[in-house]
């Protein structure tokens, strides 16, 4: 078999991988809610974080308008109005709102300083953990306003400082 054959036969078979998917033409409308996604330069500082941890995509920003085929105008906040507001199709990934992603800000008491204050709600469970040469208690504590999914194992001796009241 020659290398121009053993070409065509790879082409192929990558023909009929990429044909046996069946994906759908990505579209969406006025109003609709997207996420922009933040092209990945290496080293380069994006929104304040730099790396591993700069956010792949920001948002969810309004769709205006359709500019074409495969373009679409954003609603951007005026943080961004250095950007240009019309973007890629392959740039855009669909917003799924979610509940519990809102927090009601007035359940939250914020302090003057505009830092709030977490509080233990209960204790959910104790264990003891084995240290090199010691052994210490841990408990698990529930924060208020979040749900218990999202307790943590705390020190015991540092709970009973700070919230006597919890013990």
């Amino acid at each position: 078999m020659t290398i121009k054959k053993k070409l065509l036969a790879a082409q192929s078979r990558q023909k009929s991988y990429t044909d046996s998917v069946k994906r759908r033409p990505l579209t969406f409308s006025v109003g609709d809610h997207v996420f922009l996604k933040v092209s990945p330069w290496k080293g380069v500082q994006r929104f304040g974080k730099k790396g591993k941890l700069a956010s792949r995509y920001i948002g969810p920003f309004e769709i205006l308008e359709r500019v074409g085929e495969v373009a679409y105008q954003l609603a951007l906040p005026p943080a961004l109005s250095n950007v240009h507001d019309v973007f890629h199709i392959s740039m855009l990934r669909r917003y799924v709102p979610d509940p519990s992603h809102v927090l009601d800000h007035d359940t939250v008491p914020v302090q003057d300083d505009l830092s709030c204050e977490e509080l233990p709600v209960r204790i959910l469970d104790r264990k003891m953990q084995t240290l090199r040469n010691r052994t210490i208690s841990m408990i698990k504590v529930q924060w208020r306003f979040h749900k218990p999914d999202a307790a943590t194992w705390e020190r015991e001796e540092d709970i009973r400082e700070r919230y006597p009241h919890l013990l």
